[in-house]
């Protein structure tokens, strides 16, 4: 189990990525040498239901082979698992896990579950590695990982495709290394070679290495609620957009996070995608209600003058035309806002 320690097991290497990370995940694998001493741990954001195919043109990229991991088979050196589509991947002892645990920042397989899970097993012996991709996650787990004594690289986010994910790692985390896709391989290969982190690892507090266990077991498809979450962190005035349930908060850093008793976990950036979604699916909904009551209307007011009574078709046709005012001030609203989400204020996708 996880310990305020560093463990006698091999260094792991743990990486994570999303929209732009194929091509730096390459160039990295391409510059491991074919007898790196240590474990690689992909996870790159893919659709739940499609086919990945990461294992193979990784496999391809480089010297190492890349497979998509069994739940519970070794964790071998010289080899690179990557998460298959909608499963977390988690380092379990000397095991890989696979499992089904509730989403984070709306992604399974989730950067953040990955690094967390390895900073509880292997305590110094990470080396965490956040890639191109869009919004923040990866950015707990890093810090977690830095948290243990492990060491954090992030790609410079000049170099990638998609820049805000390494900058929401550099904003959070005390980073060991920032440097181009290219160069990071060979970084991994010495610093894995070392088999040393740099500076020695500071000891979590009793409630924080609790709480640790008990997200990674979380992530590993344990009750929330059960594991005594509500207990480790503050009630929150926000609801979980995917329950509804109740979030609560901890706090890393210079950063806040949230997770919900049923086990879905959002940071802030995340969270505010979320309601601005929501914000605009709500608007579209009433839009639909209020056209569609008075298409009714209009119909009930057909049929109260057929039926030879005029008054209560006058008010029928009185109601809707009120309505159909209302639902073209609302059309008019989300046309004009439809650039000024909630969330517009968090770094673009480049």
């Amino acid at each position: 189990m996880g310990h305020n320690g560093v463990m006698s097991q091999p260094p792991v290497v743990v990486v994570g990525a999303s929209a732009g990370g194929v091509e730096p995940l390459k160039r990295l694998v391409a510059a491991l040498p074919p007898e790196f001493p240590g474990s690689v741990f992909v996870v790159l954001h893919v659709p739940p239901y499609s086919r990945s195919h990461l294992p193979h043109i990784l496999s391809r990229a480089g010297t190492l082979p890349a497979v998509h991991p069994e739940d519970g088979e070794p964790a071998l050196p010289g080899r690179i698992y990557v998460a298959p589509p909608d499963h977390h991947l988690l380092i379990e002892e000397d095991r890989v896990g696979v499992k089904n645990g509730p989403k984070e920042n709306r992604f399974r397989p989730s950067v953040d579950a990955l690094f967390r899970s390895a900073a509880y097993t292997r305590g110094a012996g990470v080396i965490g590695v956040v890639l191109s991709g869009v919004l923040d996650d990866g950015a707990s787990g890093l810090w977690t990982v830095k948290r243990r004594g492990g060491v954090a690289v992030v790609q410079d986010p000049a170099d990638a495709e998609f820049g805000s994910m390494p900058l929401s790692a550099l904003e959070q985390v005390d980073v060991d290394h920032i440097l181009p896709a290219a160069d990071i391989g060979a970084l991994l290969a010495r610093l894995v070679g070392e088999r040393a982190a740099p500076g020695a690892e500071v000891p979590m507090s009793e409630d924080e290495q609790r709480r640790l266990e008990v997200e990674v077991k979380i992530a590993s498809g344990g009750h929330a609620l059960e594991l005594g979450w509500t207990e480790l962190a503050q009630p929150s005035p926000f609801s979980c957009p995917e329950c509804h349930g109740v979030l609560f908060t901890v706090q890393e850093g210079p950063a806040a996070r949230f997770r919900c008793h049923t086990g879905h976990a959002y940071t802030m950036e995340a969270l505010l995608t979320e309601v601005s979604e929501t914000i605009e699916e709500k608007l579209y909904q009433t839009l639909r209600a209020m056209e569609e009551g008075v298409l009714l209307l209009r119909r009930m007011e057909q049929r109260a003058a057929q039926s030879g009574d005029p008054g209560n078709a006058a008010r029928l046709l009185d109601k809707a035309r009120q309505v159909e005012r209302q639902s073209q001030l609302l059309q008019r609203l989300t046309q004009q806002d439809a650039g000024a989400r909630l969330d517009d204020v968090l770094p673009g996708p480049g």
